[in-house]
């Protein structure tokens, strides 16, 4: 997958290099936002593959800016998997409900993690 370019969305800088780490190792292009507005904004400029969206963000979270997402008709293809410490079916609902492709649980495994975001890219082609 290697030229793929995941748009990670991610307040927490540790979060944030771990998963940078983790997918770069994996040789795809990592683009970083820190809150939801500077991420609906990277994505309409780059077009990532995957977004891979914090649910927890300052300002406007993470369910809103996939909602806002998947209403653009420029990016509103773009899969969005939620990536968030709220573990409870009802959290997964809601999530799926707001426009997620997909859940990835925190903390990350990361043994399975780059599986986990391939196979959510197989899945949206």
């Amino acid at each position: 997958m290697a030229g793929k370019k995941i748009l990670v969305i991610e307040d927490n800088e540790l979060n944030l290099k771990l998963v940078r780490t983790l997918l770069e190792l994996a040789d795809f292009t990592v683009l970083e936002a820190s809150d939801a507005e500077q991420g609906i904004a990277l994505a309409r400029n780059e077009l990532p593959d995957i977004i891979l969206m914090d649910i927890q963000l300052p300002r406007l979270d993470g369910l809103t800016a996939t909602t806002i997402i998947k209403k653009d008709p420029l990016i509103g293809g773009i899969p969005v998997i939620a990536v968030t410490s709220f573990a409870m079916e009802s959290d997964e609902k809601k999530a799926l409900e707001a426009g997620c492709a997909g859940y990835i649980s925190k903390p990350i495994d990361t043994r399975s993690f780059v599986n986990d975001v391939l196979f959510f890219l197989k899945e949206s082609r």
